[in-house]
């Protein structure tokens, strides 16, 4: 049997990704409540569901007024529905930081808080609740919802951003995080809180300047080719968030490439601390390479074509080649202190991808010529 899931908010930046997630099992059927729908249609809702985000609010309004409305009575709309519905429901409520304020927002998303741990105490609903900081992630709204949001926004369409004190500490947590937890929780792997009140982790602290400068490193790293550490944590959240921004326009770069007579070279990627991919062709009979590094490394693999690699020890002269080709897929890896060449040895362009275990420097290239011969 499937559970029935009511998201009220389903059309803000956390209820559309907790939307898409939750629709991607087989066992949840979805409820939605949004601003366009009418309060008394929660009535219904309610009786149907057997599990509740309650993720709608107000938190810029045109007028403090709605500050009310919009968090504080429809949370109130929301648990007398559940009390008419005659079923305990158990409901995950997003709060904020502001709660503890003592400021419109920070005082109806409080009152909010409280009417939920009364509909607790009198009629035996669990309630989670959530004082997020700032969330971020997929389509959060510029200028509303985060820091973040704008400043993607605005970095990616080359517009201005404004930092007034690039020392201040911001409070983040990632909209993947939040959705993972929320989810846990309704699948019962989190064990009750008697407080009520509930934490996403990681958080994650940056500095507005910090963060900026993030930022714009992902977008000069298509002109750079230098990626950033984006494997995890913070920088990935942010790497991620930061290209939910791109129109499709902009799904796309250029790199440049090398041509001359033995065919052509381009750079593909480029890191801080572990090298940079490339590839090159090479036509029929063509040899290229022909020189040695005492601490750089490589590795080559044939996607196309046929190859041969050959090694000359630069000391004791010792030689060997190895034959390979695109049907049998294999790294062939340089060695320090041996030269190397490679030779097309097909009727075809070959295409090899090739990693190096660091940025090719021209000061310090680490790359002497030396011609191979087979004297064994």
């Amino acid at each position: 049997m499937k559970l029935k899931v009511l998201v009220t908010g389903s059309k803000g930046f956390i209820g559309r990704n907790l939307v898409v997630h939750l629709g991607e099992r087989n066992d949840v059927d979805l409820l939605h409540f949004t601003h366009d729908d009418s309060i008394s249609s929660l009535v219904q809702l309610v009786s149907e569901a057997d599990f509740v985000f309650h993720l709608a609010g107000i938190n810029r309004p045109d007028n403090t007024d709605d500050f009310q409305t919009g968090n504080a009575d429809l949370t109130s709309a929301l648990c007398d529905a559940v009390v008419s519905s005659g079923n305990k429901i158990p409901i995950i409520y997003i709060s904020s930081s502001h709660a503890g304020l003592d400021n419109p927002y920070g005082i109806s998303k409080r009152a909010a808080e409280e009417t939920l741990l009364n509909l607790t105490a009198i009629h035996g609903s669990e309630v989670y609740l959530f004082r997020l900081p700032n969330v971020f992630g997929k389509w959060a709204r510029p200028n509303y919802n985060s820091v973040v949001a704008t400043f993607c926004n605005n970095i990616t369409k080359d517009l201005p951003i404004t930092i007034d004190e690039k020392s201040a500490q911001i409070r983040l947590v990632y909209i993947d995080d939040v959705i993972s937890h929320f989810i846990a929780l309704m699948d019962g792997q989190v064990k009750n809180n008697e407080t009520h009140f509930y934490t996403v982790e990681p958080e994650y602290m940056i500095t507005i300047g910090n963060l900026a400068d993030q930022l714009y490193a992902f977008r000069n790293s298509r002109n750079s080719l230098i990626t950033e550490a984006v494997g995890n944590g913070l920088t990935r959240a942010l790497h991620s968030t930061y290209l939910s921004y791109l129109r499709p326009k902009m799904f796309s770069y250029k790199i440049p490439e090398y041509r001359d007579s033995r065919g052509m070279f381009a750079e593909i990627l480029k890191t801080h601390d572990s090298g940079q991919i490339s590839f090159f062709t090479a036509h029929p009979g063509i040899t290229r390479g022909g020189h040695y590094h005492h601490s750089k490394t490589e590795k080559f693999l044939v996607i196309k074509g046929m190859a041969c690699f050959r090694f000359s020890h630069i000391d004791t002269g010792e030689f060997y080649e190895l034959h390979t080709s695109c049907v049998k897929l294999e790294i062939v890896e340089t060695i320090p202190g041996w030269s190397h060449d490679i030779t097309n040895t097909g009727n075809e362009d070959i295409i090899v991808m090739l990693w190096a275990n660091e940025i090719f420097n021209c000061d310090q290239p680490d790359t002497f010529t030396s011609t191979i011969e087979n004297n064994n």
